[in-house]
């Protein structure tokens, strides 16, 4: 129990931050298209079509807290 709960509470960390960090690149990177918009249009919100990044993260923070807690558990 000691060890699943373990990697629940990586699995989560490494998950919050990986998102977070994603999102900082892309707020970052992103570069706003002003020549289409109206004075009428207050804002826009933009809808991803494809899950595929949240999977890839969320597989790799799986694998990281999947090693990190064997690795610590072996060294106790």
């Amino acid at each position: 129990m000691k060890k699943y709960l373990f990697f629940m509470v990586s699995f989560l960390l490494l998950f919050t931050v990986l998102q977070v960090i994603s999102g900082l690149l892309l707020t970052a990177a992103y570069a706003p298209d002003f020549s289409g918009s109206t004075p009428t249009d207050g804002f826009s919100v933009m809808i991803s079509q494809t899950q595929v990044p949240v999977m890839i993260f969320s597989a790799l923070s799986a694998v990281m807290a999947y090693f990190i807690s064997n690795r610590v558990m072996k060294s106790k």
